[in-house]
């Protein structure tokens, strides 16, 4: 770069600095979105993947009763062990018993705790040897007695709890009021790589999990001075044979930590796609500020060329000026980065993902990362410009006004074409994924990813195109302008078309807010007429008694058993059905099933007496008796499953063998999904299923609410709102894209705001000549009114083909029924009238400005 050039742009910085900081201020506003979403996924990672403290520091052989599953370190193994079997075994310096048991913990105002991130609450035993202690009280002491518990710290900052202080705990069959005697960390920190931790006296866990005296989950062991873990591990595992596993700890708290930090990743994927679409919102943003910004400056431009500036050297003019602009919009959205961490944390939060408890990161990916994304898109979007900055004739530093040069349209029909079809091979991705892939969230996730990018390469094109739908909209908006305000509305006609490229900037930032909004209404409509609609379908029950607590996916907590038995004495009850849900793995009965790995299943437990007055399942499965079951016809068919069939599944309490009794589906997937079982089956498979809601038929709202007055963290809902409760976890992923879209539509009306206001300025001289030949300021306004009214309608029809087309994709490439393209009519109504809205209060301000603009400030305009 010349000196002469730097100059230059020194003065440019130094007389512009107004308009520029338009460009700035949609730059930063794009990087903070970038750096606010990284920030939030680093500190979901680390909440997830950094609570990598273990219960098993100090153990160095473990024993778990009967199998454990491989896919699942967390889960509990489905034997008993005793701990008179080993404890006395040479080369055993310590032993104890563990048992857990998940548990809601809530305060004593009945406000549930939430777990960090997405761990679970467990009531598990204290260890009172010093040898396998793993827990360091920081506050209080021990639990000594029954109705005594210890927590983690991370659950003393969520739930503001103190030592001494009452806590509610839900456990499977009752709830219960508990004391907390101290406070403890774990390695230092707050939580575990489960979860968070309640922990009781070994007794007390063991009656919570249903366990016979002497028995117990897992059996911790520390090896005498100079017995290698190895060793002791292979003695215990050869003596026990199938009765138990026995693994050294070191790889349970390895496979732990794997599959926390593989739980982080996931999550920081889902937020990475949410943050692609702040890129892609900042690109676009930036390139039409930039692009107008250029363009206000034809005539200087054209000067330089004049002079003898090349337009290598014209373009890295502009570059400079993109860099510098880039460098410092990146500083300021690191900075405003971590606000908006923080409300996004918060966003998550009320949906049951909590990562509150995780600190800021300031680490160089935190850091660089936005910082190299804000230059990469300033330097993206101002390359076009730089383009066109390059190629601009001498001869437009004569022209009074600046009147877009015609331009070639094989170049924008060729560049659209090729992004649609860059487009259209997502799309075809997606379908060979569908067609490839087996049904599930990993599925579902890679054909929304899919789609996401094809929809954005579509916004692209379109911008692309919107220059030639200006004349045609234009001349639209010009005939009835002239039916409503005469010769004003002639003017307007001819500077909507005498520019087209500068109307279509605008058009294409409110394109690009109607697409967002369009497309996560229409989703959000669909997902949710379609849960309400199978949710009245298939449940019968007119009311549903569910806990007021959530899960860390979002749907309500596991109520206790003991609800049912209150809610049947309520008056005018005639059914109350407890559904409770376990998962259980398939065994499979063939070589080839087993290559194709473990097959998890959720099963629904209910009383089959009476079951068709609270759910009305499709296929009208037959009542089941003790050791039959029912399949979902999706998991018979893609298990290759018959009627009639015995299967062996494990489960919580081992390997049971079950019927095939039929074949049934539930098309709302909010009650029995995949497999049901009547309610003694269930107890064979986890006695401590959990309990997801009361299912009741007959009575009153009043009359079951004080029924379950006693109970706390307990609510009464009729139909329509526990459908709405339980479909929140099926619906989380959807909700948390809300925040980021508000922030990337707040970014694209600020964009469209900016490129009105600088098309205001860039035709100062324009303005105050037709002031001085006799236009009034009404009439002013008006012409900037109807330039808006064509940015609305070509912006809205636009988006809106936008919106129904991703919605109408998914619809093809998932095959769901719950994503339907069947918006209803006033949608578009609403849709195009907050468009109208958002446009003229944008404009508000540049038509007031156009409209007094002086004649003197217009002659000597650039």
């Amino acid at each position: 770069m010349g000196n002469p050039l730097w100059l230059i742009a020194r003065r440019t910085f130094a007389e512009g600095w107004l308009r520029l900081i338009a460009t700035l201020l949609a730059a930063l506003g794009s990087i903070a979105l970038i750096a606010g979403s990284l920030q939030f996924a680093l500190r979901a990672q680390e909440a997830v993947a950094g609570s990598d403290a273990s219960e098993y520091v100090h153990v160095d052989v473990l024993v778990q009763g009967g199998t454990v599953d491989p896919g699942d370190p967390f889960a509990p193994p489905d034997g008993r062990i005793r701990l008179d079997q080993v404890a006395s075994r040479p080369g055993v310096a310590a032993a104890a018993g563990d048992a857990t048991t998940a548990v809601t913990a809530s305060r004593s105002d009945g406000q549930a705790i939430m777990a960090a991130a997405e761990g679970r609450t467990l009531l598990r035993s204290w260890v009172s040897d010093p040898k396998l202690n793993p827990y360091r009280l920081e506050a209080g002491r021990a639990p000594a007695a029954d109705g005594e518990v210890a927590i983690v710290r991370h659950m003393s900052l969520a739930g503001d709890l103190r030592v001494g202080d009452t806590m509610t705990l839900t456990l499977p069959r009752q709830t219960r009021q508990v004391r907390i005697a101290g406070i403890v960390t774990v390695q230092g920190r707050g939580a575990v790589a489960a979860g968070d931790l309640v922990l009781a006296p070994p007794e007390t866990a063991r009656r919570a999990a249903m366990l016979p005296a002497g028995s117990w989950q897992s059996v911790w062991l520390k090896t005498a001075p100079g017995v290698p873990a190895d060793r002791l591990r292979g003695e215990l595992a050869r003596d026990l044979d199938d009765a138990a596993t026995v693994r050294t700890a070191e790889s349970v708290r390895n496979a732990q930590t794997t599959a926390a930090s593989g739980e982080g990743a996931s999550i920081a994927g889902v937020v990475g796609m949410l943050a692609s679409v702040a890129i892609f919102v900042g690109l676009f943003v930036v390139a039409n500020t930039f692009g107008t910004l250029v363009r206000q400056r034809t005539r200087r431009l054209a000067l330089l060329g004049a002079i003898g500036a090349t337009p290598r050297q014209i373009g890295r003019l502009i570059r400079l000026e993109a860099l510098v602009l880039g460098a410092v919009a990146s500083v300021g959205g690191v900075a405003a980065g971590f606000p908006l961490a923080e409300l996004i944390i918060w966003l998550f939060a009320r949906d049951g993902f909590d990562v509150s408890a995780s600190a800021p990161q300031v680490g160089w990916i935190a850091l660089t990362v936005p910082v190299v994304a804000g230059l990469l898109v300033t330097q993206a979007a101002a390359w076009r410009a730089a383009y066109r900055a390059g190629n601009v004739s001498p001869i437009e530093a004569l022209r009074s006004t600046v009147t877009e040069p015609r331009e070639r349209r094989w170049p924008r029909l060729l560049s659209a074409s090729a992004i649609f079809v860059a487009a259209c091979f997502l799309c075809a991705v997606a379908v060979t994924v569908r067609v490839s892939d087996p049904p599930g969230p990993d599925r579902t996730f890679a054909i929304t990813l899919m789609i996401l990018f094809a929809s954005m390469l579509a916004v692209t094109g379109l911008a692309v195109l919107a220059p030639f739908f200006v004349g045609p909209l234009g001349g639209l908006v010009g005939r009835i302008g002239t039916l409503v305000s005469g010769e004003t509305g002639r003017l307007a006609h001819a500077t909507i078309t005498r520019s087209p490229r500068r109307v279509s900037s605008s058009a294409s930032s409110l394109m690009l807010g109607v697409a967002l909004v369009a497309s996560l209404v229409l989703v959000t409509m669909s997902v949710n007429d379609r849960f309400r609609e199978a949710g009245r379908e298939v449940m019968a029950a007119e009311h549903a008694i569910a806990s007021t607590a959530r899960t860390a996916e979002g749907a309500p907590a596991p109520l206790s058993r003991d609800v049912a038995a209150k809610a049947t004495g309520a008056p005018g009850v005639s059914r109350t059905t407890a559904l409770t849900q376990t998962e259980v793995t398939l065994v499979p009965s063939e070589p080839a099933k087993a290559a194709a790995g473990p097959f998890r299943f959720l099963v629904s437990g209910a009383e089959q007496r009476g079951l068709r007055d609270v759910l009305r399942l499709g296929g009208r499965p037959p009542a089941l008796g003790a050791g039959e079951i029912a399949l979902s016809s999706a998991v018979m068919k893609e298990r290759g499953l018959r009627r009639g069939e015995d299967i062996i599944v494990r489960g919580a309490q081992g390997r049971t063998t079950l019927t095939v009794a039929g074949s049934y589906h539930d098309p709302s997937h909010l009650f029995a999904d995949q497999a049901l079982v009547a309610s003694e089956t269930m107890d064979r498979l986890d006695a401590n299923a959990a309990t997801l809601a009361v299912l009741v038929r007959g009575g009153s709202p009043q009359a079951l609410a004080h029924a379950v007055a006693g109970v706390s963290g307990v609510r009464v809902l009729d139909r329509d709102a526990y459908v709405t409760a339980a479909s929140q976890s099926l619906t989380r992923a959807l909700r948390s894209t809300y925040g980021f879209v508000g922030m990337a539509l707040l970014l694209a009306l600020f964009g469209m705001a900016t490129t009105v206001t600088m098309s205001v300025v860039e035709r100062t001289r324009e303005f105050g000549l037709l002031g001085a030949v006799g236009a009034t300021t009404r009439q002013i306004r008006s012409i900037v009114r109807w330039e808006a009214a064509t940015v609305v309608l070509l912006g809205t029809i636009l988006g809106l083909a936008i919106g129904i087309g991703t919605l109408a994709l998914l619809h093809v490439t998932t095959g769901s029924s719950f994503l339907r393209p069947d918006p209803p009519w006033w949608l578009f109504l609403a849709l195009a009238a907050g468009a109208a809205v958002a446009t003229l209060a944008t404009s508000a301000l540049p038509a007031r400005r156009a409209a007094g603009v002086p004649v003197l400030e217009a002659a000597k305009a650039e």
